[in-house]
């Protein structure tokens, strides 16, 4: 949006925030007291998550592996290794998954680039622009800002990084922080407000993270279609070429935008709080009379409103309310049913442990990891699952609600923040239980709080469970409302505003009246529809008279007590959860816990868990299948470095103006003679001390190709190269001995295959005389790491040639595919 259009509906807003926070503090009021302790800061000094990950590069078109880690604030950080992450080293990609989506298929992934780009739709069955070299890919879509590629080697540990991925998006999306109650509701009406003055009243999906990065969202949603109105036409290439230039335009644009908002955004925010001092003073001083002035143009809004939307209420929203409700409630209860039986199911697992006679530190060690239960993506996935259930197919379309995304997203939070609470109240009831009746008898002392905290739960569960029901039914309906009454109701508007007195004006407006006309007139009809569900007792809900008082009048006093270390109370002053952990600065005793145990490879010894290096598998070779002979030629110099996102819009303009001048090559159909791809099999080598190690190989396949001699990627010699490939710190007499094994064994090799040519044999042997490389592959003269030369020709493993003024240039002009007309 302009910065005066938006600028000045902030400004308007901020007055009419404040307004309220203030009328709020004199008048005083409030919800009733839960009867679960909260936690306020419950992942203080943890890491959420660890493991590594093969991530897809867009500056070389390879794959890498990276060391993952997810910090209490749920940004995904990715560094070079784990090494490299102990160090304090900073990571080579931070990435805030505020409106991503995570994905686990190619296919799923396709159909959201097509429809991002009409016009250029991939064939049924076709190739993607990116080529993941395993069957488990993961991906972080955004529709305007930069993707992100992944790929693990397992279908287990995919489902662990999608629920890792899926946690990090939930917490990113879950709305603006409540901190300042004057700025986050004055932005989230300006938005509101702005968005309905285009035509949008629905829900969006796109209101999510920091209030730069939704105003991005706001100015994408109308740039994005002007801009690919003008370029997608000059996009030229393959089609699949044509998606990945698309992509990059587009992340290119959303940065840039972005770094606007930034800017904007906090100069909107300094200015309205330099004015926080003085109105304050002013309402204050004024409130009886404000308040006042309000209830009088209320009580002329609501003639002319309330026979209109009673209207609209009866004939389009009331027949369709217990519809709603009963969609909504029937997943969401579920959710929160199955929280409670994870809750349980924990318990009880450490009573049969301590009943069995188990040590204090193994109980210490359940009860640390109990702590962390809310945050534990694998196990917490039964319950979020529940909501994904959550079906508004019919309801959709009829009152505009983009999808069901907002709401299965608050659900699961709030799953979240009752199992967080539970946790807690059960650790504070047994740490008092236990300092009163000693640690003799601690079944019998954890069966109890058990007890006293399910209650607590059944309770504070029924009340946030109706507080959401109401809240996401007001969310639909509204924006229904004031839609089908602004053509009668919106132009009548202007004249109340002669009512309001001239010192008044900030802080009463017209639009922020009449719209609580509305909420107020579809308020008493959500409350009786929730009420009516409780009363006959769906879903296990309490009725609004039944209040549990005085259960535990001291209980509440335990919510500012510290957090309970079990492994320090049952295992000693050095005891250390076994959840994983890793070294903190400031202390030699102390330790960054870690919520989630790191993913440990399937089929691999405990010493190669993911978060380690994986033997054999420091690289994955790129994924370009050549499909011309120009293609190849380009295949041969090597990846071409992609424009990185440009920081300006110079940068932006220097990304796609070149390419206007290129002419598209004529041999774009030529049929390729290359067929290549990539190949993963794992074998077990046995030393010579007797000792088994897996390898994992990623070879690259070449077939039909008389052009190159390529050596069995499964031959004895190769393994034994790869797998001391894979041990980088170890040098010891073994691998000496292993490589004269090698060198005899290639002479072996050579003696059966018999006389070859000069030129394969000239490369071969040059390839043989260089040092063994310490990684999976090797780096050509381009610059980039690349699959090994090994069995290559001369022609092929130097394919480049430095011109007259040193740059890089090849014997034979290839031509390259333009990314515009």
């Amino acid at each position: 949006p302009r910065r005066e259009d938006f600028g000045d509906l902030y400004e308007q807003q901020y007055a009419v925030a404040l307004f309220n926070v203030v009328r709020f503090e004199i008048e005083g009021g409030g919800g009733g007291q839960s009867q679960l302790l909260h936690r306020k800061d419950p992942l203080a000094g943890r890491n959420i998550f660890s493991g590594n990950l093969f991530q897809y590069l867009e500056e070389n078109r390879k794959w890498r592996n990276r060391f993952v880690s997810v910090p209490s604030g749920y940004t995904i950080n990715l560094y070079e290794s784990k090494s490299a992450h102990d160090r304090g080293l900073h990571s080579k990609v931070s990435i805030d998954c505020a409106g991503y989506k995570a994905l686990t298929s190619m296919e799923e992934y396709m159909e959201l680039i097509n429809d991002s780009l009409p016009g250029v739709k991939a064939k049924a069955g076709g190739v993607p622009f990116i080529k993941c070299p395993t069957n488990f890919p993961l991906i972080l879509w955004h529709p305007y800002a930069r993707h992100h590629h992944f790929c693990v080697m397992t279908e287990k540990e995919q489902k662990k990084w999608h629920a890792v991925l899926q946690d990090c998006v939930r917490h990113s999306n879950n709305g603006l922080s409540e901190e300042d109650p004057v700025q986050t509701p004055a932005f989230t009406d300006s938005v509101r407000l702005y968005r309905q003055a285009q035509g949008h009243y629905g829900t969006w999906d796109l209101m999510c993270g920091a209030p730069p990065q939704i105003l991005a969202n706001l100015v994408m949603e109308t740039l994005q279609p002007e801009l690919r109105d003008v370029i997608g036409p000059r996009l030229k290439g393959k089609m699949q070429q044509r998606q990945r230039n698309w992509m990059l335009i587009s992340g290119a644009v959303y940065k840039q935008v972005l770094s606007q908002t930034n800017r904007q955004y906090a100069a909107l925010v300094e200015a309205s709080e330099a004015e926080r001092a003085p109105l304050d003073a002013r309402l204050r001083t004024d409130m009886d009379q404000l308040i006042t002035s309000k209830e009088h143009v209320c009580s002329k809004i609501r003639a002319l409103v309330l026979p209109k939307a009673d209207q609209v209420l009866r004939t389009n929203v009331q027949p369709y309310i217990s519809s709603i409700l009963d969609a909504l409630m029937e997943p969401t209860s579920r959710g929160f049913s199955e929280v409670r039986d994870v809750f349980f199911k924990e318990l009880v697992d450490i009573s049969k442990n301590s009943l069995n006679r188990g040590s204090k530190e193994e109980v210490g060690e359940q009860l640390e990891r109990l702590s962390m239960l809310a945050f534990h993506p694998m196990k917490m996935q039964s319950c979020y699952e529940k909501m994904e259930q959550l079906n508004l197919e019919g309801l959709q379309q009829r009152f505009d609600v983009s999808s069901p995304s907002v709401f299965i997203s608050r659900a699961q939070i709030l799953m979240r923040q009752q199992m967080d609470n539970a946790v807690y109240t059960f650790e504070q009831l047994l740490q008092q239980s236990l300092k009163d009746q000693g640690e003799e008898d601690i079944c019998k002392t954890i069966h109890k709080c058990q007890d006293r905290v399910i209650k607590k739960y059944d309770y504070d569960s029924s009340t946030v469970r109706k507080k959401f029901f109401r809240e996401a039914l007001l969310q639909i309906i509204i924006p229904y409302m004031l839609q089908q009454l602004a053509p009668s109701c919106t132009p009548e508007l202007p004249r109340f505003k002669e009512m309001i007195f001239e010192d008044f004006s900030r802080f009463l407006l017209v639009e922020n009246l009449y719209e609580e006309v509305v909420l107020q007139s579809v308020t008493k009809d959500t409350m009786m529809a929730v009420k009516e569900a409780a009363v006959q007792r769906k879903h296990n809900l309490y009725r609004d008279s039944m209040v549990l008082t005085n259960s535990d009048p001291n209980l509440h006093l335990l919510e500012d007590t510290p957090q309970v270390d079990w492994a320090t109370n049952f295992g000693g002053d050095e005891a250390v959860g076994s959840m994983g952990s890793s070294t903190e600065g400031g202390g030699i005793g102390r330790r960054r816990r870690q919520v989630v145990s790191m993913i440990q490879l399937e089929g691999l010894p405990l010493p190669y868990e993911s978060c380690l290096e994986v033997p054999g598998v420091e690289l994955i070779p790129e994924e370009d299948i050549p499909e011309s002979k120009d293609e190849e030629a380009e295949e041969e110099l090597g990846p071409s470095e992609d424009p990185k996102s440009p920081d300006s819009v110079d940068e932006i303009r220097d990304l796609i103006n070149p390419m206007l001048e290129v002419e598209l090559p004529e041999s774009e159909e030529k049929q390729a003679d290359v067929v290549s791809g990539t190949e993963m099999t794992t074998g077990t080598i046995t030393m010579e001390d007797g000792v088994q190690e897996q390898v994992t190989h990623v070879t690259t396949i070449v077939e039909d190709n008389p052009r190159r001699s390529v050596r069995d990627k499964s031959s004895p010699q190769t393994i034994l190269r790869e797998l001391m490939g894979s041990q980088k710190e170890r040098v010891t007499e073994e691998e000496a001995a292993i490589q004269k094994a090698i060198e005899e064994m290639e002479l072996a090799v050579q003696d059966e295959d018999g006389e070859q040519p000069a030129e394969a044999s000239t490369a071969e042997s040059d390839n043989d005389s260089q040092p063994q490389a310490t990684d999976c592959g090797s780096r050509n003269d381009s610059g980039f790491q690349s699959p090994t030369n090994e069995g290559l020709n001369e022609s092929e493993s130097e394919p480049i040639k430095n011109g007259p003024n040193g740059e890089a240039k090849m014997a034979d002009a290839v031509p390259v595919e333009p990314m515009f007309m």
